[in-house]
């Protein structure tokens, strides 16, 4: 069973979305919160697997609840976080951005389907991240809008084998898996295997964290 909190300072999406959830046999609401320190306060109690966060909340913003929420724990510890889905009514506005790189798994448009919030929910309580190739595309389009800033790369790229970091560079530039797979000429699930290995060795907890990774840390550079 997955455990939903829900985090939104409109009573009627709290609601609307509860009630959508509730009705999947494998999703269980614990909680909802009005604004960004009430959810931190109700995920530390309530333990969920996914913390479902509006973007612009009263009290603490939503931005600044993921990064206390997913940061209160040890960095060794990550299974013992939740999993962060951003709501937004704007299409990955800097808010969003920013949120990426606090730790959020993704990124949901409140307009959309109610199947797609369903399907949200599964994929980041599964581990994964939800950020399809065009979102990556866009928030490639993020970086190659912002002035340049030179960063130190990470000693921990050093680890990666010469594949792993094709691997990652092709997840920074938007490819897909099965993209990948055509591009190396290779089966999907070494693919697969690759991404786990890289995530694993830099300490991401997801593809979209591997994206602000590749990027900040010069490996990749906007416009290639």
């Amino acid at each position: 069973m997955i455990r939903v909190l829900i985090a939104d300072d409109q009573a009627m999406v709290r609601q609307g979305f509860g009630a959508l959830l509730a009705a999947q046999p494998d999703l269980l609401v614990v909680g909802d919160a009005a604004d960004g320190a009430q959810a931190v306060e109700a995920a530390r109690r309530l333990d969920p697997d996914v913390v479902l966060m509006d973007v612009r909340m009263p009290v603490l913003d939503g931005l600044a609840a993921t990064r206390k929420l997913l940061g209160d724990r040890p960095a060794d510890r990550p299974a013992d976080r939740p999993r962060v889905l951003i709501l937004t009514t704007f299409d990955l506005d800097d808010y969003v951005y920013e949120a990426l790189r606090a730790g959020a798994s993704g990124f949901l448009l409140k307009d959309a389907p109610a199947a797609d919030l369903v399907h949200a929910v599964r994929v980041v309580a599964g581990g994964d991240a939800l950020l399809a190739p065009a979102v990556t595309r866009r928030l490639i389009a993020e970086f190659a809008a912002r002035p340049e800033r030179r960063r130190p790369r990470p000693t921990e790229l050093a680890a990666l084998t010469p594949r792993e970091t094709e691997v990652l560079r092709l997840i920074a530039r938007g490819r897909s898996n099965t993209e990948i797979a055509a591009d190396l000429v290779v089966a999907e699930q070494t693919v697969k295997t690759h991404v786990g290995r890289i995530l694993a060795k830099l300490g991401l907890r997801d593809r979209a964290q591997a994206v602000v990774l590749a990027y900040e840390s010069g490996l990749v550079a906007a416009g290639e």
